[in-house]
C-alpha cells in the first residue's frame, strides 16, 4: 500500500492530495498539464518537499513532516523515468547500466543485469553508445537503468511523451511486460488516455493539484461524474478471458469477468484462459429494444441502464450501463433516447461496432 497525503504551494500553484493506492499494478497519475501529476511524483521522490506532508510506501515512511522525518531521494528505493533517458554520452550501454548496478550491493538486488536486458529487449544494444540509439531504444535503456537500482517504487514521468507514434509502439510491448512479470509496483505519469487505458490497473485523476477520483481503471473510466466521460474518446476498459478461437474466422472469444457474457474479436490465435484487454468507446456502442440477428454487427449484449448524463455538446447524451457486472457507456442522440423512452432500469441491447484490443 502507498499512502500519500501531499500539501504545497508556490507561484500560484497548489498540490492538496491524499490518496491510498495499491501497492502492486500500475497506477496512472492522469491529467492535463499543469494538473499537479509531476509534482506529486517528484514530492514521492523526495526532489520537492511538501510542506504538510506524508509518504509511506509499505512499511516505509519516506516523508512525515509531523514527525520532522525526510528522507532524501537517494535513500528512498526508487526508480525514476524521466521523458528522456539522459544516458551518460559517454558511456556504453553496458557501462550506463553497470553504473547503476554497482549502486546496489550484492545481497540487496532484486533485478540482475541478464533479467533487465531480456525485459526490455537491449540485449544487442550493449555495446552501442548512446548517440547510436534510437529514442524508443534510448528509453528502453532508461527503464532498465532504473529497474537495476532494485526499487520498490518505479516512477514514470510521461515516458513517452518524447517519442513519436512509431517509437512508443515499439515501447509500449516492453512496459507491458513489466507489468505482467515483474512485481514492483509503478506510479506512471501521462495525460494520455490511450497509454493508460493500455497499460494501467488503478487511475488517479488530477485537476488543478486535486485529485478528483481515484480507483480501478475499469470502473473509474465508466464514472459519468468524471470529466473523462464527456469527451470524444470517453469509454471503458475491460479485461477478459479467452474462451475460444475459431480459426476459420480469425475470431477471439473473450468472455467478461464474472459472468456467461461475450466479445468476438479478430485477432490471432491466443491460448484460452490468457488475459486479454480491450476498450469499447462509449461512440461505439449504439443502443437497440431487442436483439437481431440479420446484423453486420459482431457484438450484442444484453444491457441494463444505469443512469444519464448530457455529453460535451447539446446534440448527445452518455448512458451508463451494465452488461453483467461490466460497465459500458454509450454516446447516443437525444433523438435516439427520447425515441426509446430510456430511462434507468430499462433492460435494452447493447451492440458493439467496435472493440480495440489493448494487450
Amino acid at each position: 500500500m502507498i499512502q500519500t497525503r501531499l500539501k504545497l504551494s508556490y507561484s500560484g500553484f497548489a498540490l492538496d492530495v491524499d490518496l491510498q493506492l495499491p501497492g502492486r499494478g500500475v497506477t496512472a497519475l492522469f491529467g492535463h498539464s499543469g494538473s499537479g501529476k509531476t509534482t506529486c511524483l517528484r514530492c514521492i521522490a523526495g526532489l520537492e518537499k511538501a510542506e504538510e506532508g506524508f509518504i509511506q510506501v509499505n512499511d516505509e515512511v519516506w516523508q512525515d513532516s509531523r514527525q520532522k522525518i525526510f528522507v532524501p531521494p537517494h535513500k528512498r528505493a526508487i526508480g525514476y523515468v524521466f521523458q528522456e533517458a539522459s544516458l551518460f554520452p559517454h558511456l556504453s550501454v553496458l557501462a550506463n547500466l553497470e553504473f547503476s548496478l554497482k549502486r546496489i550491493p550484492k545481497q540487496q538486488r532484486r533485478v540482475d543485469m541478464a533479467h533487465a536486458t531480456e525485459l526490455l529487449g537491449i540485449g544487442h544494444l550493449l555495446d552501442r553508445h548512446p548517440q547510436h540509439l534510437s529514442g524508443g531504444e534510448r528509453q528502453r535503456i532508461g527503464i532498465a537503468r532504473a529497474l537495476l537500482t532494485s526499487p520498490k517504487l518505479l516512477l514514470m514521468d510521461e515516458p513517452l511523451a518524447a517519442l513519436d507514434s512509431q517509437r512508443k509502439n515499439e515501447i509500449l510491448p516492453y512496459l507491458q511486460r513489466l507489468h505482467d512479470e515483474l512485481d514492483i509496483p509503478v506510479l506512471y505519469v501521462s495525460h494520455s488516455q490511450d497509454e493508460v487505458a493500455r497499460l494501467a490497473d488503478h487511475i488517479v485523476l488530477l485537476s488543478d493539484g486535486k485529485a478528483l477520483a481515484s480507483g480501478p481503471i475499469g470502473e473509474t473510466l465508466a464514472r459519468l461524474d468524471l470529466p473523462l466521460a464527456l469527451g470524444d474518446d470517453a469509454g471503458v476498459v475491460i479485461e477478459g478471458q479467452v474462451s475460444a478461437y475459431d480459426t476459420g474466422y480469425q475470431l477471439l472469444t473473450l468472455q467478461l469477468p464474472n459472468s456467461g457474457l461475450n466479445l468476438r474479436v479478430p485477432h490471432s490465435p491466443m491460448t484460452e484462459g490468457q488475459a486479454l484487454r480491450c476498450k469499447v468507446q462509449a461512440r461505439d456502442v449504439s443502443l437497440s429494444l431487442q436483439s437481431t440477428e440479420h446484423s453486420s454487427i459482431l457484438n450484442r449484449l444484453p444491457v441494463t441502464v444505469i443512469s444519464e448524463l448530457g455529453a460535451d455538446n447539446a446534440a448527445h447524451v452518455l448512458i451508463r450501463l451494465d452488461a453483467g457486472g461490466t460497465p459500458l457507456l454509450a454516446r447516443i442522440t437525444r433523438y435516439s433516447r427520447d425515441q426509446l423512452g430510456i430511462h434507468p432500469g430499462q433492460q435494452l441491447w447493447a451492440q458493439i461496432k467496435a472493440v480495440a484490443v489493448l494487450a
